[in-house]
C-alpha cells in the first residue's frame, strides 16, 4: 500500500513539473489573421464556454483548448488607438462575429 501512494505521488509530482505553463507569444508569430482583443479568455471546458459553444452548436474535440469571449480584431499593432485593455489573443478560429474566438494563444503587443 505504502509503494502504491509513493508511486502515484512520484507520477502526479512528474506531470505537474512536465505540464507547460502557458506563455504569451508575440504578436508577429500570429498567422491565422488579425490579433483579437478579448473580454476574457478561459477553457472550452468552462461553464459560460460550453454554454455559448452549445448554443452556437459547435462540438470541440479537445475541450481543453483556451477559447476568447467577446473579441473584436487589432487591426494595426502600434498605432495609435490599436490598444487591447483586457486579453489579447491569436485565435485559429475567429469565424463566429466575435461573441467567442476558439484556440486562442495569448499574444504580447
Amino acid at each position: 500500500m505504502q509503494f502504491k501512494l509513493a508511486f502515484v505521488s512520484a507520477a502526479l509530482a512528474t506531470l505537474a513539473v512536465a505540464t507547460p505553463a502557458p506563455r504569451n507569444e508575440p504578436a508577429s508569430s500570429c498567422t491565422t489573421g488579425p490579433i483579437q482583443c478579448c473580454d476574457s479568455t478561459q477553457s472550452a471546458s468552462s461553464a459560460s464556454a460550453a454554454a455559448i459553444l452549445g448554443l452556437l452548436g459547435i462540438v470541440l474535440q479537445d475541450l481543453n483548448v483556451l477559447v476568447g469571449l467577446t473579441c473584436s480584431p487589432i487591426t494595426v499593432i502600434g498605432a495609435s488607438g490599436s490598444s487591447c485593455s483586457a486579453q489579447a489573443v491569436c485565435c485559429d478560429d475567429n469565424s463566429h462575429g466575435g461573441l467567442i474566438s476558439i484556440g486562442c494563444v495569448p499574444v504580447s503587443l
